[in-house]
């Protein structure tokens, strides 16, 4: 006897989301659940390690663990967005503190070929970093070895020299600055630091002879905080040359290395749709195009170049003709401003309402606009957002991002921009919040008058370290942000559930959950 199954059982057979296996290098938030949440309001099923196995400051991770929960995970996955720097360290902080001798990760990372050859069939998304160069120990975050702290501004100078020696040439008063910096700074701790930067880079060329064996889809090398001139620089140079015959398609070292996940999360996306989208950017007057923004070694339009390359975009010419228009916030004097500077207060600077008239004439056409908000490192553009807020065009964009280092923001907003196209008006809206609340309302705003109010608090803690502040921190600042949310942003329903927390530590970055993920009806009727 056949069996027929009715029409209409068949019609509501439970579909089950592509599932998108994602392994971070660390568990910031952002680096974490606020990226895979872009492509889970997609109807993408995101899976992610468990928190304890991914790093933190204190923790460096567990590349071993991470290697058995990826090939356990494999089954049935459509797509693979890995940190190479998680299975091969433990996280990202681990690639700049490890002990691991030369052999264990040059092995973790032969690892990979075996894992395609178990998994033909899955496509495979790789970043890593090519180590930072802080400028010096308090740029560092106290994410380096101990000995930064003291000498680290006299190696970044030395690094200066010794990249732009090879590029060229020294005058004769840098070759005897740079002998005596080789004597100043103690050898033991130069050698530690170079020795893992060796490493590093063997790690990193094994990874570009692995695409070249087609082992990975595309891989991408970031350029984690640098400058000009700097070991950072230099070695990017290097890699770039080793990877050349390669093309941008299917390898890239860019600027950059916090927004990576979400750069290839968008291209995961992009590819299982069959998309390439295309994006047109529009810059503040000025410098534009040509700023060098702040912890990076390039023209910002070179990096924005770079990452629409790196989700499977591509650049066009007609905002018309675009899928995302993204406008580009930077000072006409091309300089980069930090979050917390007296200046970022909300007054129109020079340029402001330019780029808000800018803003406004393109959402006024009917455009998908996104802004990359850069004029200030670590934080929104009080003076811009002062103006979105007049023209009630806030929730009028498709997305935003002002946080961190300026080609983190430029690159998180061109990934998150492809993609909102396919989601519904309240998730767009949900995602928009996440980052008001955080760039704007916290690092621009909250996170400096907080960090004044220290030692009001009860308990021992500073601004790195919060320690036994860290509940009372968290409790006034999420009284301060609700207070901020009241003040500047619409009548939203739930914000008044806001709850912030401090999974590093410290205060440089803060986990802001609010209800707007889950609302149905996100505007207040």
């Amino acid at each position: 006897m056949v069996m027929f199954m009715p029409a209409g059982l068949a019609r509501h057979k439970e579909v089950k989301p592509d599932k998108i296996l994602f392994i971070p290098h660390d568990n910031r938030p952002i680096s974490d659940k606020q990226t895979a949440e872009v492509v889970k309001k997609l109807g993408y099923e995101v899976v992610v390690p468990p928190d304890d196995m991914l790093g933190n400051r204190e923790n460096l991770g567990n590349p071993d663990a991470l290697w058995e929960w990826l090939h356990a995970n494999a089954l049935e996955a459509k797509a693979a967005v890995i940190s190479s720097d998680s299975l091969v360290y433990g996280s990202l902080v681990g690639s700049r503190k490890h002990n691991y001798k030369r052999g264990e990760v040059i092995e973790r990372v032969s690892r990979f070929q075996q894992f395609r050859q178990e998994n033909p069939k899955l496509p495979l998304y790789v970043f890593g970093s090519i180590m930072r160069t802080p400028r010096s120990g308090m740029a560092s975050g106290h994410e380096e070895p101990k000995y930064y702290r003291s000498y680290g501004g006299d190696i970044f100078r030395y690094t200066v020299l010794t990249d732009k020696e090879e590029v060229e040439g020294l005058s004769r008063r840098e070759t005897k600055e740079k002998a005596f910096l080789r004597e100043l700074i103690p050898k033991r701790d130069l050698n530690d630091w170079l020795g893992r930067r060796e490493k590093n880079f063997a790690v990193n060329e094994e990874l570009i002879k692995l695409t070249r064996k087609n082992v990975f889809d595309y891989l991408v090398l970031g350029r984690d905080d640098n400058a000009p001139y700097c070991q950072t620089h230099m070695e990017s140079r290097h890699l770039s040359e080793a990877g050349k015959d390669l093309g941008k398609t299917r390898f890239q070292t860019m600027a950059g290395i916090d927004e990576m996940a979400m750069l290839l999360m968008a291209r995961s996306v992009n590819t299982l749709r069959r998309e390439v989208p295309s994006v047109y950017t529009r810059y503040n007057w000025g410098r534009g195009p040509n700023t060098v923004p702040a912890y990076s070694d390039e023209k910002i339009s070179i990096s924005i170049g770079d990452a629409i390359t790196a989700v499977g975009g591509t650049a066009v010419s007609n905002p018309a003709q675009a899928d995302f228009v993204l406008m580009v916030n930077t000072n006409p004097n091309g300089k980069t401003y930090e979050a917390n500077e007296r200046n970022n207060d909300g007054e129109d600077r020079e340029g402001s309402k330019y780029f808000a008239d800018l803003v406004s004439e393109y959402v006024d056409k009917g455009y998908p606009v996104g802004i990359a908000d850069i004029s200030y490192a670590n934080g929104s553009d009080n003076a811009l957002m002062e103006q979105l807020k007049k023209r009630k065009l806030l929730f009028k964009l498709c997305a935003y991002s002002g946080w961190n280092t300026p080609t983190n923001s430029s690159g998180f907003v061109i990934a998150e921009g492809t993609l909102v196209r396919h989601m519904k008006k309240e998730d767009v809206d949900a995602l928009l919040l996440t980052r008001y609340l955080d760039d704007w309302a916290y690092q621009a705003n909250v996170r400096n008058t907080i960090a004044r109010q220290l030692t009001w608090l009860r308990g021992d803690g500073v601004y790195g370290s919060l320690d036994t502040k860290r509940e009372a921190v968290s409790l006034r600042t999420q009284k301060m942000i609700s207070r901020f949310a009241a003040e500047n942003l619409p009548a939203i329903s739930s914000l008044e559930e806001i709850y912030v927390y401090f999974p590093w530590n410290r205060m440089f970055e803060s986990d802001i959950q609010h209800q707007a993920y889950n609302d149905i009806h996100f505007f207040k009727k």
